[in-house]
């Protein structure tokens, strides 16, 4: 399984991206998928998932209700949008994907894949 992640870029403070993760080499319904971001100097930190049937959604307490994290089957994506950006949202973002939903979603261990990531700036 090959993840490319996309969709990064340079905003300012209150703006919004979407990131995307396109799956290839196998079938993205089969996974459950994350985000994860990664800032200068700290550890990489989980931000979203989604599970495999793509009714449950999780979120890191600092991006409820500004991020929501969706997938679209047919073109073997997942999307991770973001609304009312802050300066500290910005690092790499990385998309991941789990085949078994065996561990816990917030680790980083429990995932399998993982794309390549994609630079997020938020200018105050």
């Amino acid at each position: 399984v090959q993840l490319q992640a996309s969709g990064g870029g340079l905003v300012q403070a209150g703006g919004s991206l979407r990131l995307s993760c396109a799956a290839t080499g196998g079938t993205f319904s089969r996974y459950r998928m994350g985000w994860f971001r990664q800032a200068p100097g700290k550890e990489r930190e989980f931000v979203a998932a989604i599970r495999r049937s793509g009714s449950v959604t999780y979120y890191a307490d600092s991006v409820k209700g500004r991020f929501t994290i969706s997938g679209d089957n047919a073109k073997n994506t997942v999307y991770l949008q973001m609304n009312s950006l802050k300066p500290e949202d910005t690092a790499v973002y990385y998309c991941a994907a789990d085949l078994s939903e065996s561990s816990s979603y917030i680790r980083r261990s429990a995932y399998d894949y993982w794309g390549q990531g994609t630079q997020v700036t938020v200018s105050s």
